[in-house]
């Protein structure tokens, strides 16, 4: 290793020019030209690359159109909320963009038939179902360190279990274990991640913790380290049923910016995912719509631009879905009012979200209902 040959000086004795020049000079004979350079120089700052999550109002409530590449996601929630779902969103979205994304199914759970209806193309979707969680593990990161990967999806971290715990007894005590291992590997994925521009989502189950009195008992697996690595955690809860009649067709969800570093946190929208179709993105329309003042409600009717789109909210999709003329120019409205949108999301939501986990679930045509 180089040795530092500058001398410390006086601190009004020394030009800080000439020795901020030496120092750098210094920097890159030892380590290589390029390992530090000021910022703002030739304009080499670029913003960040997303990829869509599918919901144009979470794209909005992340505050830069979608989830940013080079950078490590974290999706939670409780079981059948829609987690993987979202993430096969992202990887359809990222396919129609030309990229190639890549699915390590730890859960060995990955349903074909779905992910082909949320429009995720199987012949181009490498998939891997490792036995170890270092073998998974290190299947990402040489999928990263290639350069070739443009979405990385681990379903799950809970499944990422430990080669010392499958080839140990059932009930072996192993603490810590399975946090060390994520610690370890994040350490390492990180900088290759940024350089890289891979976008990694880990998605992750909670646990309760045990005699929690004040606040929440609920927590991740897989210890502390993704928490502080990722740079996007979303929380993803089931707050009712969409129904047809008495036959539920739906999940109404609501998804929580937890962590935000590109843009404020703490936004939430809402939306329905539909059984065999994903995120409900005509329901999103109206209801976005309805919040920016761009699609008009009165009573029961909905319209855009003076033309009735039906009465009720199902009827209203329905239209929609056979307009898609008028979906893309509400949808075009609805982008060009995003900052008013994601201003609303941060301040309305949490009495919006308040009143729908109070109610059972939601009918066909978007009204509350009593479950049971």
């Amino acid at each position: 290793m180089a040795q530092n040959n500058l001398r410390l000086v006086e601190g009004k004795s020394v030009d800080k020019s000439k020795a901020l020049d030496a120092a750098l000079a210094q920097i890159e004979r030892s380590f290589g030209k390029g390992s530090i350079m000021r910022l703002g120089i030739n304009e080499q700052v670029v913003e960040i690359e997303t990829v869509s999550t599918g919901s144009l109002g979470l794209d909005i409530a992340l505050g830069v159109g979608g989830l940013p590449k080079g950078r490590i996601i974290e999706i939670y929630g409780p079981e059948s909320s829609g987690k993987t779902t979202m993430a096969l969103h992202t990887v359809a979205e990222a396919q129609k963009e030309g990229g190639i994304c890549a699915f390590i199914d730890a859960e060995h759970a990955l349903d074909p038939v779905y992910a082909r209806k949320l429009g995720v193309n199987l012949e181009d979707l490498l998939i891997s179902q490792p036995d170890t969680g270092e073998q998974a593990l290190e299947i990402a990161d040489t999928l990263v360190r290639s350069g070739a990967c443009d979405v990385l999806v681990i379903d799950s971290v809970a499944a990422l279990t430990p080669r010392a715990e499958i080839e140990g007894e059932m009930g072996d005590s192993l603490p810590g274990l399975q946090a060390r291992l994520m610690s370890q590997a994040l350490r390492k994925l990180t900088a290759s991640i940024s350089r890289s521009n891979t976008m990694v989502i880990f998605i992750n189950q909670i646990r309760m913790k045990i005699g929690v009195m004040f606040g929440s008992p609920e927590t991740t697996t897989g210890g502390n380290a993704l928490k502080f690595y990722a740079s996007v955690r979303l929380d993803i809860r089931r707050i009712g049923a969409v129904k047809d009649r008495d036959e539920v067709i739906g999940n109404q969800t609501r998804v929580k910016v937890v962590k935000n570093k590109l843009a404020p946190p703490f936004k939430e929208v809402l939306f329905d995912i539909m059984y065999g179709e994903g995120v409900s993105k005509t329901g999103e329309l109206i209801d976005l719509g309805v919040k920016a003042g761009i699609v008009e409600k009165s009573g029961s009717w909905f319209s855009y631009d003076s033309q009735r789109l039906g009465q009720g909210r199902e009827n209203a999709k329905q239209f929609l879905r056979d307009n898609v003329d008028v979906a893309a120019r509400i949808e075009m409205a609805l982008r060009q009012n995003a900052g008013l949108i994601a201003e609303q999301l941060l301040h309305d939501d949490e009495s919006a979200s308040a009143s729908a986990a109070g109610s059972g679930a939601v009918d066909f045509d978007g009204d509350a209902a009593a479950e049971g």
